[in-house]
């Protein structure tokens, strides 16, 4: 579904990201950590092909990301809330996505049904522009907005950061239904490993832009690398 190969990112002097080789399956749900300045952000830039590689490659579905379109009508994404029209309120920004993804007024609103519990109520039919909204809820309007046009492929970056416990409950209660029910890839980056592992059945492990890790096990297992790792 998704390959990479020989791919590397420098600043100046400083090498941030050195993947040799990476291949993501179809339907895997895939966990991506590490510390800060890890490079879990500039990878996925680099799959979204948002920056350009210093080096390598990555490809969705056999098609370079950073020669042709094809495959960005397949994937969604959600990286920070500047990728959102902050100046419309939450109904006008699905409203306006609902025109590019040539969706009927009953699609919108059978897609957001999917997500009237992760909402709680805070979302749709307010008048709040997405600007003035709280943190956790702008993440919930990337997060629907990322899934709308079931896309094969879904990245979030730091899904769970700034939602109440309840809603990060929630949002890992969706993001399973999506694995199964519809088969999508979904990639998730977090600093929260109790979360990724719950949700994900493969973990990679970034430190310093390299792989040091990378686990398909037991979630018990993959848990339990994780904290001896980090608490080295």
């Amino acid at each position: 579904m998704i390959k990479i190969d020989n791919l590397t990112k420098s600043y100046q002097d400083s090498c941030v990201l050195d993947i040799p080789m990476l291949e993501i399956e179809k339907s895997e749900c895939f966990g991506l950590v590490g510390n800060n300045g890890a490079g879990k952000t500039t990878l996925f830039q680099l799959i979204l092909d948002l920056i350009r590689a210093t080096s390598g490659s990555v490809s969705i579905k056999e098609q370079d990301v950073s020669d042709g379109e094809t495959w960005k009508a397949i994937t969604g994404s959600y990286l920070d809330e500047h990728m959102l029209l902050q100046f419309l309120t939450a109904d006008e920004y699905f409203d306006t996505l609902k025109n590019i993804y040539s969706m009927s007024a009953g699609d919108l609103q059978g897609h957001l049904e999917r997500f009237e519990t992760f909402f709680n109520g805070e979302i749709i039919g307010k008048k709040k522009y997405i600007r003035d909204l709280s943190k956790g809820n702008i993440k919930k309007v990337g997060i629907a907005a990322a899934l709308m046009g079931d896309p094969e492929i879904v990245i979030l970056d730091e899904p769970f950061e700034n939602l109440d416990p309840t809603s990060q409950n929630r949002l890992k209660k969706l993001v399973k239904r999506e694995q199964e029910q519809h088969g999508t890839t979904i990639l998730i980056s977090s600093h929260d490993l109790v979360h990724v592992t719950d949700v994900c059945n493969r973990i990679v492990l970034l430190e310093q832009g390299k792989i040091v890790k990378d686990m398909k096990d037991e979630k018990s297992v993959m848990a339990e690398s994780l904290t001896d790792y980090f608490d080295r």
